[in-house]
């Protein structure tokens, strides 16, 4: 078991608390998706503002993550989705994944330096950044450095073109081929919904659950 195995234990009651509760938010996406609209305010503030959130240097976090390709010339687009609880220290990070799109049950570590994926199907492969690692494992693509960042509700440092709403929190924010788009409930300052998409077609779509 790994150093970063010490700071995060998978809390299994949380992980399927957010089973259940990703399961009513999937079934109810379209009352969630009209009260998100009906809480953030349409004017927007180009650029980064001191009022946003700092970035979390450490968190738990449960949900649901749905993945889906782009179509090529051969196949249509493919989709796959997880339920997931993600431990964040610094840069270190531990996520597991159930149901873990076509590779079954799934443990993701980064050290910082470089990730490790463990699963039924693939057993241990290893990589210099968790994006590589998931690719080489499942062919998904997802921008997965950014997402501690997101997560905190505010831009990474190679972000471009953030968008704030009246409250000051991140609408919108582009990191090369990605663009990102955040949903918030209520007045809340961390996003509970992070929708991300490829200029290829690449979608991934991460609803939140921050554990106390």
């Amino acid at each position: 078991m790994s150093t970063l195995r010490s700071f995060y234990k998978p809390n299994k009651l949380a992980l399927f608390a957010a089973m259940s509760a990703a399961m009513v938010i999937t079934s109810g996406c379209q009352s969630m998706k009209s009260a998100n609209a009906t809480n953030q305010p349409s004017t927007t503030i180009q650029g980064q503002n001191p009022e946003q959130p700092k970035k979390l240097e450490s968190f738990n976090i449960t949900g649901k993550i749905g993945v889906t390709t782009a179509a090529s010339d051969t196949t249509g687009a493919q989709g796959g989705s997880a339920f997931y609880a993600w431990g964040q220290q610094n840069d270190r990070f531990a996520i597991e994944l159930i149901g873990a799109l076509g590779i079954g049950k799934t443990n993701i570590e980064y050290n910082g330096q470089s990730a490790t994926l463990v699963s039924e199907k693939t057993g241990t492969l290893n990589a210099a950044d968790p994006e590589t690692l998931l690719k080489k494992a499942t062919g998904w693509q997802a921008p997965i450095s950014q997402m501690p960042y997101w997560i905190s509700g505010r831009p990474a440092p190679s972000d471009s073109a953030p968008q704030l709403d009246a409250q000051n929190r991140l609408i919108s924010s582009v990191n090369g081929e990605w663009r990102a788009s955040f949903s918030y409930k209520g007045n809340d300052k961390l996003p509970n919904k992070i929708s991300a998409v490829q200029s290829q077609g690449n979608k991934v779509v991460m609803t939140i659950d921050h554990q106390k």
